[in-house]
Formats: C-alpha cells, sequence, structure tokens
C-alpha cells in the first residue's frame, strides 16, 4: 500500500456510481487504499461533472469527513503542470491529469488510482513511470 494515494476523477466516478463499469474494481481498491485520498481542485470539478446526483451525495460526504482532500495548490506548481500539458499536448492531457502526475513529483510514496489508462503514458520527473492502479 502506498503512502500517499491520489485519486482521479474517473475513480470517483466508478467508486461512488454503482452502476458504473468499473464500480466493483474501485471498491475493492477503496478497501486495499484506505482514505485519507488526495486529489486536486480539478479532479473534483471532473468528478462533480460526470457524476449522478446520487454519486455527488457521496462525493460532498467524502470531502466533509476529510475522507478526501485537495492537497494541491495549482499556484504553488503552476510552471511544472503547464510544462507537463505541452509535453502531452497530442494526448491530450487535461489540467487534471497533469496536476495529479505533477503530485505524484511532490508527495512522497504515491499512487494514483485512475480509470485513465493515459496515465501509462504519462511519465514524472520525465522519465519515470507514474505509479497508478488501473482496472483490468
Amino acid at each position: 500500500m502506498a503512502g500517499n494515494v491520489i485519486v482521479d476523477a474517473g475513480f470517483l466516478v466508478s467508486f461512488l456510481g454503482r452502476r458504473d463499469s468499473h464500480h466493483d474494481w474501485a471498491v475493492m481498491q477503496g478497501r486495499t487504499n484506505l482514505p485519507t485520498w488526495h486529489t486536486c481542485e480539478a479532479v473534483l470539478s471532473e468528478a462533480f461533472h460526470l457524476m449522478s446526483e446520487q454519486a455527488r451525495v457521496g462525493l460532498r460526504t467524502l470531502l466533509r469527513r476529510k475522507a478526501l482532500i485537495v492537497s494541491f495548490d495549482l499556484r504553488n506548481d503552476l510552471e511544472p503542470v503547464v510544462k507537463l500539458l505541452e509535453k502531452y499536448s497530442g494526448v491530450p492531457m487535461s489540467l487534471a491529469d497533469a496536476c495529479l502526475v505533477r503530485m505524484t513529483e511532490i508527495l512522497p510514496d504515491p499512487v494514483i488510482l485512475s480509470t485513465d489508462s493515459d496515465f501509462r503514458i504519462y511519465r514524472r520527473h520525465s522519465r519515470q513511470v507514474v505509479p497508478c492502479v488501473l482496472p483490468p
């Protein structure tokens, strides 16, 4: 188990959406990688946009209970994030994905829980594989 579990919008949508095709995988990951989970505001924006109202209730609950915390400030890491967006413009990389990759560079012992296979393409510190867990 990682020291800092970072979650993306796809994971949150799957975890809280009982009808999502990756729901069982996400619940299993949630049991293996217990909260507190880390994320960024861009991920929350994506997740709230993609979720049903019932799932949004669950997301608000995770935030209120501090099981999910925003632990990234774009103001402090703007230049590295912009460089990632430029580097992966052909993928294309979202702002949320760039912030999460940057989080893996600054948080100790990180792992990203995601349903987005693009994390297999991205690199942290230019050449290192981004530690992530994806559904099979």
